[in-house]
């Protein structure tokens, strides 16, 4: 049985959510997995990064605790983590205070785990540094986002 509210899988008998304690539902609805539609330029409709000037990028979560945020990367050095002083605050004890850096060179941009304890993945890959393209999947702690670039 999947949680509404987070979306963890639970046995089937479980009453609350293992991961963030909501009461579980019986499911009596079928759920459908949106699809996503091309205009007939190639671009996704609707795309969150079609207003990204070059030199900026756009993180939205997809998963975890503020699903549906964005976050504006238009700066070299961006931190995310815990610390209340990130630029990119991602309120969840699996999210280490300083957990990780975007940084930006020449209209390219890397991340860079800064010494987190869960790790930061990109495309379901551990990794220390990576290059950043439009459409890659990162997760930090319990949060999967998707990165889009500006062009």
């Amino acid at each position: 049985m999947r949680c509404t509210k987070c979306g963890h899988r639970n046995p089937d008998d479980a009453h609350y959510c293992a991961n963030c304690g909501s009461p579980l539902q019986d499911e009596t609805t079928v759920s459908f997995t949106p699809i996503e539609v091309e205009e007939e330029g190639g671009e996704l409709a609707g795309a969150p990064h079609a207003d990204l000037e070059p030199g900026q990028a756009l993180l939205v979560v997809q998963r975890g605790p503020n699903a549906g945020s964005k976050f504006l990367i238009d700066k070299d050095v961006t931190t995310a983590g815990r610390h209340p002083e990130s630029d990119i605050f991602l309120d969840d004890v699996t999210v280490s205070r300083r957990h990780a850096e975007f940084r930006r060179s020449d209209g390219k941009f890397t991340i860079r785990d800064a010494g987190s304890l869960n790790g930061t993945y990109v495309n379901r890959q551990r990794v220390e540094v990576a290059q950043l393209a439009t459409g890659d999947e990162l997760q930090i702690g319990k949060f999967k986002l998707t990165f889009y670039l500006g062009e």
